[in-house]
């Protein structure tokens, strides 16, 4: 069971302000997420003693090479960009000079 020092510690990783109602909904809230994680942890699932005699861990990534010429698809897809400057988008600028 969650504590209110864990939902004020919680809140103050974040950095957020909350207000008691708040509070005490997020509390319900956690306790309801971890009251459900821990059925899904009782769940039946791939341990050792379940894993089949003839089953075997591989690598189901693709290698790690040029999947197509590099530039192909450049010019299609800049082509649709509403601004672009060479090769790159120009979208609006969101973030300042400096951050505080």
């Amino acid at each position: 069971m969650l504590e209110r020092k864990d939902i004020d510690n919680l809140a103050n990783l974040a950095r957020i302000a909350l207000s008691e109602a708040e509070k005490d909904k997020l509390q319900q809230d956690m306790e309801a997420i971890l009251g459900y994680i821990g059925e899904l942890q009782k769940a039946p699932g791939l341990t050792e003693e379940h894993v089949p005699e003839n089953y075997y861990l591989r690598n189901v990534m693709r290698e790690d090479v040029e999947p197509f010429e590099a530039g192909l698809n450049t010019e299609p897809i800049l082509s649709q960009a509403p601004k672009r400057r060479g090769d790159y988008f120009v979208v609006k600028k969101i973030l300042g000079d400096s951050i505080s």
